[in-house]
């Protein structure tokens, strides 16, 4: 479901209660420092390659997929689940947060959803699209610091817009010109544009993304009043985690190892502040 669009137009129980803890955060933002407060430079121009709207658009239709999958094997959470609320709660601080790093989120229509599968994965697609499966809340023992860290750092690659500059380098020009021709011309999706979607729940990100989306989600969750040193802590029980035979699908296109995590801990002095002044 949409979160920040109007109560009138939801069914579901404890909206209000959601939007308003969302405008708290929101006021906590318009207090704290303008600049960043980690170092992780301007986003690829390669992304410029691969229209947003259409994109997200792409996005939208790929996750509507996903969630009717899911209602039909029964594994989607409904509004009464605690730990879809959980989720809820979470994202209501750290949305309000999200037009620091890109200006278009204020736009997109942000979704959380919970799927039920011993998985322990977790992703945000292009315009705000959300999903959790509940392996990774369950086998991890996750505290809600640590699924901050998750949350967080799954909305920087949206933010930073990773998927626009990937596709954009998998993708030969023809085939971007035929995908932006489709959707601007046909109104709808088309072939190319459903292989686009598919990949979105597929891509491998490059080590230097991930090192963009470790920082972005810290400094995120930071401004939302999560504990940074929980992304120390999230990473080692990831680690722990892959040592296994068959290790979690979140560590398939996101490996853990000892300099991600020295990385992070680098970093946590940086938005101790902003913790500190989102707790205050």
């Amino acid at each position: 479901m949409c979160f920040l669009c109007d109560i009138k137009h939801s069914a579901w129980p404890g909206r209000r209660g959601f939007l308003l803890a969302a405008a708290a955060s929101a006021a906590t933002l318009a207090s704290a420092p303008l600049l960043a407060q980690v170092d992780v430079g301007k986003s690829s121009s390669l992304r410029n390659l691969v229209p947003a709207e259409e994109l997200e658009g792409a996005a939208t239709q790929e996750y509507a997929k996903l969630l009717a999958g899911a209602k039909a094997k029964g594994a989607l959470a409904q509004p009464g689940n605690a730990q879809l609320q959980r989720l809820h709660r979470i994202a209501g601080r750290l949305i309000p947060q999200a037009a620091q790093w890109n200006d278009r989120a204020r736009q997109w229509r942000w979704e959380v959803n919970l799927i039920g599968s011993k998985q322990i994965n977790a992703f945000c697609m292009p315009g705000g699209k959300i999903a959790f499966y509940t392996g990774i809340l369950d086998q991890l023992k996750l505290t809600d610091d640590e699924v901050a860290m998750i949350m967080g750092h799954e909305m920087a690659h949206a933010l930073r817009e990773h998927a626009r500059a990937r596709i954009a380098k998998s993708q030969g020009t023809g085939t971007l010109l035929s995908l932006g021709a489709q959707l601007l011309g046909l109104g709808q999706l088309g072939d190319v544009a459903a292989n686009v979607g598919t990949q979105l729940l597929t891509l491998r990100f490059s080590r230097e993304d991930e090192t963009d989306a470790d920082l972005v989600g810290l400094e995120l969750a930071a401004r939302g009043g999560y504990n940074p040193q929980a992304a120390v802590s999230l990473w080692e029980k990831m680690a722990q985690a892959g040592g296994g035979a068959s290790g979690p699908s979140f560590l398939s296109t996101h490996p853990s190892g000892p300099d991600r995590i020295q990385q992070l801990q680098a970093n946590v002095p940086k938005v101790q502040g902003l913790y500190q002044r989102a707790r205050g």
